[in-house]
């Protein structure tokens, strides 16, 4: 890459966080502020599904949806989801379909109208940098998310939590609206299974002129540079090297004893990148997880990189996704020197280690984990296994035992697993209520170095806005 191509790309990225933490509002203050805004395309269907049956009361979704190219399926969406005023506060949501092998074309067509939303709201009236987040674990639903965030004319898409090598080419054949094909990962496969997405599934989008994203690929590996760098055809466009003190998931430990004498996952220096091997693949490179202060940013600087991504400063401002009286509460333990984020190889129904803060009634109480009922409702997270018939079974670690057991499930997998996909959502103020009365709890993730959070708070007592972060990042 060229000098002058470098020196306009962003010093600041801003995590892609959670279930909707990384809203359009924060990723766009971000944006205007000079830095790479990012909004979360994960189970974004759901989200903006909620937003309309909760009334739309800012009529922010309804405003995207009149520039979304299919009319015709935007009313539909409408008809199925907006309720004006809002639903009765004890009545469940109206769930999305989950995702499939073989969707169904209205699940199909609201991928893209939801990731187009998200995306066309945290671009409009500006001229900043917006990206979005994907999680590679979510293969059934990556081409539609794609080409949604690609419609609303997204300037990049960033991909963690696996190896995504077929994301280069397909972004290059939906940007040229263009069938694309993903393998998808299958337990006990005994032949290759692959899901299809047809551009021309939506009505007008062919009208709309796109410019092609960047991809940057989210890793923790120098090896798994080398390996995307490889050819053209697997190549991104740099990289974000995320540190092991980075929220959300992370990589497995690779040293000899994964779990600490504490429980949790146990990181040693095998887990660190070799940073200057990252930097000889030539492609430019973000660090990530533990890079939160200026310090930090002129110190990834002179070590080759363009500058660094940044999450859990974001996850606590005003625009954060994360409902108010949770941010509160974590700001209050943070002042007090009480926070403690830990780092569980079990939580995680995807059997990633996964941070989250300990805080009282969300489910990393032990007492609020036991008093849930386990079910998979969202299934986001769910494997896709065949089965010795040859049958194709979704199955979630997060779910029932006997459920999980009847599916080929082996027996212990399930213990100590949470049900990430509700509960992120009830971080964002989306729970799902049960007709028991049960409202699903929160669980929230951060990264475990907090310097950066600390030195906010000691400037801004009372928050802080996705500003503020950005001016304090560059301030040295």
């Amino acid at each position: 890459m060229e000098i002058g191509e470098i020196s306009s790309l962003p010093r600041i990225i801003q995590g892609g966080m959670g279930i909707g933490v990384s809203s359009w509002a924060m990723a766009k203050a971000v944006a205007q502020a000079g830095g790479l805004g990012v909004v979360s395309g994960t189970a974004i269907d759901s989200v903006i599904s909620r937003r309309l049956q909760d009334g739309d009361s800012d009529e922010s979704v309804r405003r995207a949806l009149k520039h979304f190219p299919d009319h015709g399926f935007a009313d539909e969406v409408l008809r199925r989801y907006f309720i004006k005023g809002g639903k009765e506060k004890n009545t469940p949501y109206l769930l999305v379909p989950k995702l499939s092998l073989h969707p169904t074309d209205f699940s199909t067509k609201f991928l893209v109208l939801a990731n187009f939303v998200e995306v066309w709201l945290a671009k409009e009236a500006h001229t900043g940098l917006i990206g979005i987040n994907f999680l590679e674990k979510l293969q059934l639903s990556t081409p539609a998310s794609i080409y949604g965030a690609i419609l609303a004319r997204v300037d990049y898409v960033l991909m963690g939590a696996g190896i995504p090598n077929e994301i280069p080419r397909i972004i290059r054949e939906l940007s040229n609206h263009e069938k694309s094909t993903i393998s998808i990962t299958v337990e006990n496969a005994t032949t290759k299974y692959y899901l299809s997405f047809d551009p021309s599934i939506i009505i007008g989008a062919k009208t709309i002129d796109i410019v092609k994203p960047k991809f940057l690929a989210i890793i923790s590996s120098h090896a798994l540079a080398a390996y995307l760098n490889r050819d053209i055809e697997v190549r991104p466009d740099g990289f974000v090297v995320e540190g092991v003190t980075a929220g959300g998931h992370n990589a497995p430990p690779r040293g000899n004893t994964p779990i600490g004498i504490d429980g949790q996952s146990q990181f040693t220096i095998k887990d660190d990148a070799d940073i200057e091997k990252v930097r000889a693949t030539g492609l430019p490179f973000w660090l990530a997880g533990g890079y939160a202060t200026p310090e930090k940013l002129t110190l990834a600087i002179s070590q080759g990189a363009v500058g660094i991504q940044v999450g859990s400063i974001f996850a606590l401002c005003h625009e954060s996704g994360i409902t108010k009286e949770l941010r509160q509460q974590v700001l209050t333990q943070l002042a007090k020197k009480s926070l403690n984020v830990i780092t569980d190889p079990l939580g995680s129904p995807t059997s990633f280690p996964f941070k989250y803060a300990e805080l009282a009634e969300t489910i990393s109480d032990y007492s609020e984990f036991d008093s849930r009922v386990k079910l998979c409702d969202l299934g986001y997270l769910r494997t896709v296994v065949e089965r010795p018939n040859k049958r194709i079974v979704y199955r979630c670690s997060g779910e029932p035992d006997k459920t999980f057991n009847f599916k080929g499930g082996v027996d212990g997998a399930t213990v100590g697993k949470k049900c990430l996909c509700n509960a992120l959502m009830a971080n964002i103020g989306l729970a799902q209520v049960r007709p028991t009365g049960y409202q699903e709890a929160a669980l929230v993730t951060l990264g475990s170095d907090l310097t950066g959070e600390e030195a906010l708070l000691a400037i801004y007592p009372h928050g802080w806005s996705a500003v503020q972060a950005m001016e304090y990042l560059i301030s040295s």
